[in-house]
């Protein structure tokens, strides 16, 4: 790799094991939405998260994806309907992993409540903050883009085993900004950090994101962690790391 100044990470399966995802958000998402849904149903925040949740369905609906149902309004059924619509899409695109922003929001607003509580703790790896740490003193700046959405990607690192790492990030972007497998996502972040590509180090566990920030000119780097996705043919060319101590 050639000279660059600034560093954009991934999350899963980069920072965090995926098992930290797959095994303990996910499941406390699902498992804890009924309870949660009961104790906070009279927030007015919680009912801007359902509408987001509604507006989804509504349209997951009209693209005939089989397993959507429609989320009533207040007017249209009771609370308990309401609620049971809601556990149903909300495991349905869990299931199923969609990188949707309603899902991605809601989940973010139920995962607040437990790193407050302390009951989660972002795992991070152990050779990521010394790697960080050295990207500081260089001048680096550091990003976090990932599929989850910005809020939730604060409290991983803000509720960590390390510690509060937020010092560590000049910005997140989540895909509001584009899909991480479009080229175009790249450039524009690129374009919102005032920066060129090629100054510009990704690191990812997922080759199509590799693929599509490389073709908008940034330096790559696949992260290979222990439950990753195995890694094919195309992730010969680029330089693979097991842990963040072996990036140049």
């Amino acid at each position: 790799m050639s000279n660059y100044d600034t560093v954009v990470v991934d999350i899963e399966g980069t920072i965090t094991p995926i098992t930290f995802v797959k095994e303990t958000l996910f499941p406390y998402v699902v498992s804890g939405c009924k309870a949660f849904l009961d104790r906070t149903w009279d927030l007015p925040e919680l009912k801007s998260y359902i509408e987001l949740l509604r507006e989804q369905a509504e349209k997951d609906v009209k693209d005939n994806l089989p397993e959507a149902v429609l989320i009533p309004t207040e007017s249209e059924g009771s609370a308990e309907e309401i609620k049971s619509s809601i556990i149903k899409n909300i495991k349905w695109q869990v299931k199923a992993d969609r990188k949707i922003g309603a899902l991605k929001a809601f989940q973010g607003y139920m995962w607040k409540e437990g790193y407050e509580s302390g009951e989660l703790r972002g795992v991070i790896y152990d050779d990521v903050v010394p790697k960080f740490d050295q990207w500081i003193s260089q001048g680096k700046k550091i990003y976090i883009y990932s599929s989850g959405s910005v809020p939730a990607q604060k409290l991983l690192v803000s509720f960590s085993t390390k510690g509060d790492l937020t010092n560590y990030f000049s910005g997140y972007f989540d895909t509001t900004i584009g899909l991480k497998v479009q080229t175009e996502s790249y450039e524009a972040i690129a374009k919102e950090i005032n920066k060129s590509s090629h100054s510009i180090l990704f690191v990812s566990d997922n080759i199509k994101e590799i693929v599509a920030a490389h073709q908008a000119g940034y330096q790559v780097v696949i992260s290979d962690r222990p439950g990753n996705a195995p890694l094919d043919v195309e992730s010969e060319q680029f330089k693979i790391i097991t842990s963040f101590d072996q990036i140049d």
